[in-house]
C-alpha cells in the first residue's frame, strides 16, 4: 500500500472504538481504563459492534462504570441494563462474568486494574493476571483490551488476532514466507508508512474492521481497499 492509499485506510476504518465510546486512555487514569476494559468484555463476545457499543452506553447512563457500582447493582440489575441495550441473547452470562471478575478484582488487586498491571513481570504475566480475574476473560477479550494500551502501558503487547493477520495478509502487509511473527511484520510495516496524526493502533483496528466486515465474510465487492487486495474474490 501506497502511503496515501494507507491514510485513507486509517481514516476509513481505523477510529479506535475507546475514542468511539468517548474514553481517554491516553491520560492512563484508572477510572478511564476500567470503562475501557468493560466494554472490552462487552466487545468480546460474538455479537454485533452496534450492540456492544448502545450497551455500553447504557452502563454509562445508569452511571455503571466501576468495579463497585457493578457489585451493588447485582444480576438481576446487570441484565436489566444488558437487555436494554440488545444484548439479550448474552445477558445471563455476561452479567455472571461481570460479577465474578469484579469480585476477583477488588479481592486480589483492590479494585484496581492499575495495580493489576504493576503487579504483572511481563507482557505474558499481564495477560494471564487478566485472564485469570475469571473464566468467561479470553484471549479475545485480552487482545481488545491490551490492544488500545499499547501507547499507555509499556507491557501492553498482544499478538494480532487472526482477523487482523487475515487482512494483513490480503494487503500485502504481511507474508507468511517472510521471517518474523505478525506482530513484527505489522510494526515494521507501520514504521515504514506511519501516517501524521495516527498510530499503530488506528492501523490494527484498521485491520480488524477490514477482516471483520470484508474478508471473513468475502464482501470483497463492497471492500474499500479491494485495488489493493492481493487474491479478491470474484464479483
Amino acid at each position: 500500500m501506497e502511503s496515501e492509499s494507507v491514510k485513507a485506510f486509517l481514516e476509513n476504518l481505523g477510529r479506535r472504538y475507546s475514542e468511539i465510546l468517548g474514553i481517554d486512555l491516553s491520560s492512563a487514569k484508572e477510572e478511564e481504563v476500567f470503562k475501557w476494559f468493560m466494554a472490552s468484555i462487552l466487545f468480546g463476545a460474538p455479537i454485533t459492534e452496534k450492540a456492544a457499543i448502545k450497551t455500553y452506553k447504557c452502563f454509562e447512563e445508569h452511571k455503571v462504570q466501576t468495579p463497585q457500582r457493578i457489585i451493588e447493582t447485582g444480576w438481576n440489575g446487570l441484565v436489566e441494563i444488558l437487555d436494554e441495550g440488545g444484548y439479550t441473547r448474552y445477558d445471563f452470562k455476561t452479567a455472571d462474568k461481570l460479577l465474578e471478575v469484579m469480585q476477583n478484582l477488588i479481592q486480589r488487586y483492590n479494585g484496581t486494574l492499575t495495580s493489576l498491571y504493576n503487579s504483572a513481570s511481563e507482557e505474558q504475566d499481564l495477560e494471564q493476571r487478566i485472564r485469570d480475574l475469571g473464566k468467561g476473560i479470553g484471549d479475545i477479550t485480552v487482545c481488545i483490551f491490551l490492544r488500545e494500551l499499547r501507547d499507555v502501558w509499556g507491557k501492553a503487547s498482544p499478538k494480532p488476532t487472526s482477523l487482523v493477520a487475515l487482512s494483513a495478509e490480503k494487503l500485502g502487509i504481511v507474508r507468511k514466507e517472510v521471517g518474523g511473527n505478525v506482530l513484527q511484520q505489522l510494526e515494521a510495516f507501520w514504521s515504514a508508512n506511519r501516517v501524521e496524526g495516527k498510530s499503530f493502533i488506528n492501523l490494527e483496528t484498521a485491520l480488524l474492521r477490514l477482516g471483520k466486515d470484508f474478508c471473513r465474510k468475502k464482501k470483497c465487492a463492497a471492500c474499500p481497499v479491494r485495488a489493493e487486495c492481493s487474491s479478491p474474490e470474484a464479483p
